[in-house]
C-alpha cells in the first residue's frame, strides 16, 4: 500500500473493531495469545532496561496496553503509543496508572533520546518492507544510546491482503517479516543484535512463525 495509506487504514479498522479485539486479546499478557517464548523474552527485556537503571520505556503500537501494563507490573516507567483512538480509551480505561498518547511508528511525539527502550509488540505487521526503513530511524531518534529494542511480528510467509478487514469493509495487508532482514536493517542503523528468535504457531489462533529481535541501539 503507497505513501500513508497502511497507517490511516489501520487506524480506520481497529477505530471500528476496538471492541470485538479486546474480546479477543483482552487487556493483559496472558498465556492465550502468548506462549512461554513470548512472555521470557518480555521479562528479559524488562531485566536488560533494569540492568542498566534507566527505566523509562514505551510501549509502541500498545493497542489495549497489554505489553505496557506487564512492564509496568515489573516496575518499568512506560508510556504506551498508538494511532487508534479507540485503542487509546481502552488503554486508559484498563490501566489509569500508565500514560497513553496518539502517535505512529514513523512519527513519534517524543523528544530525542528520551527513552531506555522499547516495545514493538506486533506494532510492524501492517509496515510494509519499504517502510521500515524510516520506522527503525525514528525508534533509533527516541531513544538514547544503547537503549534497548524489543520487536515481536509474524514471520517466515507471505503477506495477506484483506479485502474486507474484520468485517470492515476495509481493505488491510498484514506483513510476515524475515527476522534475518529486520536483524539486517536494524544492523544497517547501527543497531547492536543481542537476540533474534523464530518459534513455530503454537497457540490456537497462529498460522505462521513467529519473530522476535532484541537489539541495542548505536550508542554514538
Amino acid at each position: 500500500m503507497a505513501g500513508e495509506d497502511h497507517v490511516a487504514t489501520a487506524k480506520a479498522v481497529y477505530d471500528m473493531t476496538a471492541p470485538a479485539y479486546v474480546r479477543f486479546v483482552g487487556t493483559e499478557i496472558s498465556a492465550a495469545t502468548e506462549g512461554p517464548i513470548d512472555q521470557s523474552l518480555l521479562v528479559a527485556f524488562v531485566e536488560l532496561i533494569k540492568r542498566r537503571s534507566i527505566e523509562r520505556v514505551a510501549d509502541i503500537g500498545c493497542g489495549p496496553g497489554r505489553a505496557a501494563a506487564f512492564m509496568a507490573a515489573r516496575g518499568l516507567d512506560v508510556v504506551g503509543v498508538d494511532i487508534s483512538q479507540a485503542m487509546l480509551s481502552v488503554a486508559r480505561s484498563a490501566h489509569p496508572h500508565i500514560k497513553f498518547e496518539e502517535g505512529q511508528l514513523d512519527a513519534l511525539p517524543f523528544e530525542t533520546g528520551v527513552f531506555g527502550g522499547a516495545v514493538c509488540w506486533y506494532s510492524i505487521i501492517y509496515t510494509p518492507p519499504g517502510r521500515l526503513a524510516e520506522a527503525f530511524a525514528e525508534l533509533t531518534r527516541v531513544l538514547m544510546p544503547g537503549g534497548y529494542l524489543l520487536l515481536a511480528f509474524q514471520a517466515e510467509d507471505e503477506p495477506i491482503h484483506r479485502a474486507n478487514a474484520h468485517g470492515t469493509h476495509l481493505p488491510l495487508t498484514s506483513y510476515r517479516h524475515s527476522v534475518q532482514d529486520i536483524a539486517d536493517r536494524l544492523e544497517d542503523l547501527d543497531f547492536r543484535i543481542y537476540t533474534t528468535v523464530l518459534r513455530a504457531p503454537d497457540l490456537e489462533n497462529e498460522t505462521t512463525f513467529q519473530g522476535f529481535v532484541i537489539a541495542s541501539s548505536p550508542t554514538s
